[in-house]
């Protein structure tokens, strides 16, 4: 590449096999210090690990699936001992598999849009030769995410990657991922239709599939109505804790009451559209089969009180 010299490099690790409503406007802190995620993506949940936790605590030696996994901020936060982790999108996918191997990049960086496009057009020859699972692909679609609009992943009909470059002043990239290996040791990541997911019984679901938007490219098949269809009905027949998150459109709101779901309403701060709108916007998370301990128990768990539960 003219405009760039890429080399990967890999360390020989195998990775093992991880209607009560409510309303908030606040984003608290997340919890103890986490990894920060990888990548930069649109839509990414951590702000939601406030509401989530109570809700996880009791679970946690259980696996912890992510059907739609996208940026893993929940994941890496919540720090589960074992995680299932798994994306339509194949070449996030493949990403995190060669950070599981121990990836570090050195590029020849350069936050232009020469050298974006000409990225572009590399990931997407490799593409077209069916060469999308290598360190190579996998460490430009690193840099294409860094470099591109928004932090948007969008994908043309022909499956080719169309996001614009991102014009931003100053960027700051990374070429070793190696406080990556050991934590993602403890997660499997699947790339598959989220109902061929090898799910056990005491499973705890945290789902956040595409909202239910007018923007649905998320892969070259899209995701549209059906598919949330199918999302809430194949979750409502999970006998383990399920947790699914959506924008609250009335639709969405009629599909979840409709299964028996309870709905927790949440104000937060995303990206509506491509067009960088930060307007707040009403979120929903719809709960089944999670126990909750009682929030006053949690304050006083340290003082050894008989533990109090409730089952939402």
């Amino acid at each position: 590449m003219s405009d760039g010299e890429l080399r990967c490099y890999t360390s020989a690790v195998r990775p093992a096999a991880a209607r009560s409503q409510y309303s908030t406007s606040e984003v608290a802190d997340i919890g103890p210090r986490a990894i920060r995620p990888p990548l930069k993506w649109a839509g990414g949940k951590r702000w939601q690990v406030p509401h989530l936790r109570p809700l996880w605590e009791p679970y946690q030696s259980h696996r912890l699936v992510e059907p739609f996994c996208g940026g893993i901020g929940v994941t890496l936060t919540l720090s589960p001992e074992r995680a299932l982790l798994n994306d339509v999108n194949p070449h996030i996918i493949n990403f995190y598999r060669w950070l599981q191997r121990g990836l570090s990049v050195q590029l020849r960086f350069s936050n232009s849009a020469t050298a974006y496009y000409a990225f572009r057009r590399r990931f997407n020859a490799l593409l077209e030769e069916g060469r999308e699972d290598t360190p190579e692909a996998a460490a430009i679609f690193y840099y294409l995410n860094r470099t591109g609009y928004n932090g948007l992943c969008r994908f043309n009909q022909r499956g080719r990657f169309n996001v614009p470059f991102g014009r931003y002043a100053k960027l700051e990239y990374r070429s070793d991922f190696a406080e990556y290996r050991e934590p993602f040791t403890r997660f499997e990541f699947l790339s598959v239709d989220f109902e061929s997911l090898p799910l056990e019984p005491d499973d705890f679901v945290y789902a956040d599939p595409p909202y239910d938007v007018d923007f649905r490219q998320y892969s070259k098949e899209g995701f549209g109505w059906e598919e949330q269809v199918r999302t809430a009905e194949w979750l409502a027949r999970h006998t383990g804790p399920v947790v699914l998150s959506n924008q609250a459109t009335p639709r969405i709101v009629e599909l979840y009451e409709s299964l028996g779901y309870t709905l927790k309403y949440l104000t937060g701060p995303r990206l509506i559209s491509c067009t960088g709108d930060r307007t707040p916007a009403k979120e929903v998370l719809a709960i089944r089969n999670v126990r909750v301990a009682d929030s006053a128990q949690r304050v006083k768990r340290r003082r050894a009180l008989p533990r109090v539960a409730a089952f939402i």
